[in-house]
């Protein structure tokens, strides 16, 4: 049987390498690494584009391929691994580079990895679990891996898979602009999952479903969990309140949760399965940053659309989520370079980025238009904070304006979002 597995699945790695693909921002980070001894590891949610992201850099090379999320494999009993690699060089001949998806699925992968990777083998590898990417890759193959993350689309691969281009000398044309503010619009409320930008599929129904299955497949049904409903109650309160503050506390009495570490572990598997992000509040002191409120943030915002209940869509947190979901895609980590902040005076600047020990760039998200008073609510947070912490480069992100503002010794840059997204720098 797993020698027919072996082979269908080859026959599918081929039909899948015939196709085209949006070009993914990290190719040219990833290309680095792939002839390296490092194990290459993949990491990010369910339908992001994993597994596509692997075979197309592996697409000019021979490489061995075998996915165990397949649903014939979830049904057989167990698989040994020198049974494996015995089938797959039987379909594939003395070929050592291999790729392995959904490698989590395997129990005690990391052995059979490490085995693999002594023996000589070039290895990249899919997780859609975070927990791989901190614990058991630090724990077991310990400097021996390269991460890579893969999230959903960004907005310049989501303009690519529309075939949206836009020359900056084109830019400020009316019409130019509305197409991109358009487009701006729909990756705001749907996402970036790439099935739901390339097929047009409803992104309601599509991603509600995704929602749920992968509550039950990366939460429920791997860590066991029992009561269920609870997971998936707590799932849909942190979705419905994205980009918001949360204390522990507030979640035991609004949805009569069993204990504070029952709670805590339950957040942690649904950001373990790229569900949600918590962030921390930054203070050089430790106690601060632990004790104080967090804020949730949603891993696209197509998930926002499709689980929250809303009369309409509050285009601001959208917007911050947006933000949030990119700081990540570019390499800030949350609670290690990225944090959000309260000033001396309660007021709060939605983003802290630190490089190192430094805090480099304070960011402030506003979709309203900056008039007067929304303009001094803003701006006095941001030159507060920036007083406070000793930082010049203060932004605010807006939907569509560009302008400097001068304040309290400082230079504020107003920057529209789509440009922001675009920009390379």
């Amino acid at each position: 049987m797993l020698k027919n597995i072996v082979f269908d699945q080859k026959l599918q790695k081929e039909e899948l390498l015939s196709f085209q693909y949006i070009a993914r921002t990290k190719e040219p980070f990833a290309k680095k690494w792939f002839d390296s001894s490092l194990i290459k590891v993949v990491l990010g949610p369910r339908r992001a584009g994993k597994s596509i992201f692997s075979l197309m850099l592996l697409r000019d090379r021979p490489f061995m391929y075998f996915n165990f999320d397949d649903e014939v494999v979830a049904g057989m009993s167990g698989i040994v691994p020198n049974e494996l690699m015995k089938e797959l060089h039987a379909v594939y001949g003395p070929e050592k580079t291999v790729l392995f998806d959904e490698i989590q699925n395997l129990p005690n992968w990391e052995l059979f990895v490490n085995r693999l990777h002594r023996a000589g083998y070039n290895l990249v590898l899919t997780g859609s679990n975070a927990r791989l990417l901190s614990q058991e890759l630090a724990t077991h193959l310990t400097g021996r891996h390269m991460p890579i993350e893969i999230m959903p689309f960004n907005f310049d691969e989501f303009l690519k898979a529309k075939k949206f281009t836009l020359d900056p000398q084109y830019a400020s044309l009316p019409q130019k602009r509305g197409e991109l503010l358009m487009l701006m619009d729909d990756f705001l409320l749907r996402g970036g999952f790439p099935e739901v930008v390339i097929s047009n599929l409803s992104a309601h129904d599509y991603l509600e479903v995704l929602f749920d299955a992968l509550l039950f497949k990366d939460v429920v049904k791997r860590h066991r969990v029992k009561f269920s409903t609870q997971i998936a109650n707590l799932g849909g309160h942190l979705i419905n309140n994205f980009a918001s503050l949360y204390t522990v506390r507030k979640l035991l009495e609004v949805l009569n949760l069993k204990s504070a570490s029952t709670t805590e572990k339950y957040i942690s598997y649904l950001e373990e399965a790229y569900l949600v992000f918590s962030l921390l509040r930054y203070s050089p002191k430790s106690v601060q940053r632990i004790k104080s409120p967090r804020k949730v943030y949603a891993v696209d915002n197509g998930f926002v659309s499709a689980k929250a209940i809303q009369h309409s869509p509050d285009k601001g947190k959208l917007m911050e989520n947006l933000v949030f979901t990119e700081l990540v895609k570019r390499g800030q980590k949350p609670n290690r370079d990225l944090f959000y902040y309260k000033t001396r005076n309660n007021r709060e600047v939605d983003f802290v980025l630190k490089n190192g020990t430094d805090v480099i760039e304070l960011i402030q998200v506003c979709y309203e238009s900056m008039r007067s008073d929304v303009e001094q609510r803003e701006t006095k947070a941001l030159a507060e904070a920036g007083g406070e912490l000793n930082v010049q480069k203060l932004t605010v992100l807006t939907w569509d304006e560009k302008r400097e503002i001068k304040k309290d010794g400082n230079v504020i840059r107003v920057t529209p979002l789509w440009g922001w997204l675009l920009d390379k720098n």
